[in-house]
């Protein structure tokens, strides 16, 4: 069943529990993370966790919580709920207290949702999806993951208007990242995205791809590429914790490449599966 958590108890979602001023509710005050499970394993749990508390720190959040209890959280939640193949939803805010700009001194709220999710349409995976691009209107520290998304939502909305499943984010001519994915290209046998920055998240699934490259063979590139570049593409694919690793085969109404997913992204996505598999069978 869906189940929720806030500051020590597991709620129903439908249950009214955040206070009116609740900094993540009035500000955007906090941070979190989105975590895949599989079979009722969290995948890539431990460097969802430590990139939530980079962003904690980065924001200055005065966590006392550890690795461990964050950890015991989730495990919590997984057990009590049942959830097998789902998502849990981690939020870690400022806390609770009169709407004033500087920091109060109260203790920060944990939150959290564990939610079922059908898989991936398989028709996604099969035929690629369509993308635009859009003017990357966000702030100078995307590396945090921040509750403050409201330049992603609206750059989606675009996209969504316009038929397509992604925007993908141009900052000073350059390509950065989707509004909730990491983009890559394929050219002449090479997987090539965006250098690790302020303006771009790192990844968790980025990382497994990274290591499945490595392990197939694959040169994987890090460096800037153009709008021009990414359309003269021979393949692109996007990569998030709930879209693994999809091909995008149009973007501003332009195949890419032969408009269909290609060889290259298809290994790496079969290749995703192995990681996912061995991290499962570690877990038993």
């Amino acid at each position: 069943m869906n189940l929720g958590y806030i500051n020590g108890k597991f709620v129903q979602l439908d249950e009214l529990v955040v206070p009116i001023e609740e900094r993540g509710h009035q500000f955007g005050d906090g941070v979190y993370e989105v975590i895949q499970c599989y079979n009722g394993h969290p995948f890539m749990l431990e460097e969802h966790l430590q990139r939530l508390i980079r962003s904690c720190e980065a924001i200055r959040l005065p966590i006392t919580e550890t690795l461990a209890d964050f950890r015991d959280i989730i495990f919590s939640g997984i057990e009590k709920s049942q959830m097998q193949n789902g998502k849990v939803y981690l939020q870690v805010t400022r806390g609770i207290a009169e709407r004033n700009h500087p920091f109060p001194e109260v203790p920060v709220s944990i939150s959290m949702t564990l939610k079922e999710m059908e898989p991936m349409r398989t028709e996604y995976r099969a035929q690629g999806v369509h993308a635009i691009t859009h003017e990357d209107e966000r702030w100078a520290k995307c590396y945090i993951k921040s509750l403050n998304l409201l330049p992603n939502i609206l750059a989606k909305q675009v996209a969504q208007e316009a038929g397509c499943f992604e925007a993908i984010l141009v900052r000073d001519g350059h390509i950065t990242e989707g509004t909730s994915s990491n983009i890559y290209m394929v050219k002449d046998g090479k997987v090539i995205t965006t250098p690790l920055s302020n303006h771009i998240l790192a990844g968790i699934t980025r990382m497994a791809v990274k290591e499945s490259a490595e392990e197939l063979n694959i040169p994987f590139v890090e460096k800037n590429f153009t709008v021009k570049e990414l359309l003269e593409a021979d393949e692109v694919f996007m990569t998030s914790t709930l879209a693994e690793v999809l091909p995008i085969v149009k973007i501003d109404g332009a195949d890419i490449g032969t408009g269909s997913p290609g060889d290259i992204t298809n290994k790496l996505y079969i290749h995703y599966q192995e990681l996912k598999k061995r991290a499962m069978e570690v877990m038993k």
